[in-house]
């Protein structure tokens, strides 16, 4: 059997990666192939425990602030079971697997945010993630002010409606998402052949057809 595609999905909070990633699932799904959804952190019980820890804005209320070498170190070991219980076995079955962030988001987060540096974090990815990367990242990068306006206003509409506050990171002023965003740009100029990057504040529908196009270029060769 064909090892399968692994696709990740980038960008600053609020840039419709995840809707995105949705819409792609289903329509990947209805063109027949095998398609594994999953986010980070978060998507394996060990994963989802992390995700309440970092990203509850009431976390550092309860204990106390997070240190940004805690902070990478819990994002990598949401991302090594990740690796070992979801997305290898997934791969190796063929599937086409979608992420919903991965280690380009700690090297924006952790190491353009909050300053550890990107050769840290690629050490990190190294050593915990055994090398793997992704086939293909889709980088959704959108007006800053826009994806930021957009996070705020969902993170509250959650909070209001469901009780769920992951508003830990949108707490952050504008510069620590300047340097997100930079650092997005750098990466895409760095891996060209893995990363397309999409720079408009287009419709979610264009958007939509334009990663339609990116993808249908790559999955054929790739599984049948």
């Amino acid at each position: 059997m064909p090892r399968g595609y692994f696709i990740t999905f980038e960008g600053p909070d609020g840039s419709g990666k995840t809707t995105q990633l949705r819409r792609l699932a289903a329509w990947l799904e209805a063109d027949g192939h095998k398609v594994v959804t999953l986010r980070q952190p978060g998507g394996t019980s060990l994963g989802d425990r992390i995700r309440s820890i970092l990203l509850d804005s009431q976390s550092e209320v309860t204990l106390g602030p997070i240190a940004p070498l805690a902070e990478m170190a819990l994002m990598f070991a949401d991302r090594a079971q990740a690796i070992d219980e979801i997305i290898r076995p997934a791969l190796d079955a063929g599937a086409i697997v979608l992420c919903d962030r991965y280690t380009d988001s700690s090297e924006a987060y952790q190491g353009a945010g909050r300053g550890l540096g990107s050769e840290r974090i690629l050490a990190m990815h190294r050593a915990v993630c055994d090398d793997l990367d992704p086939d293909l990242t889709l980088l959704l990068l959108p007006s800053l002010e826009a994806s930021l306006h957009r996070a705020r206003r969902r993170n509250q509409r959650n909070a209001r409606q469901k009780g769920a506050d992951e508003n830990r990171f949108e707490r952050e002023d504008d510069s620590f998402y300047e340097r997100i965003y930079h650092a997005y740009e750098t990466i895409a100029e760095r891996e060209p052949q893995r990363v397309e990057a999409i720079r408009d504040d287009a419709t979610i529908e264009q958007i939509e057809q334009r990663i339609r196009q990116i993808v249908s270029l790559r999955i054929p060769a790739i599984v049948v």
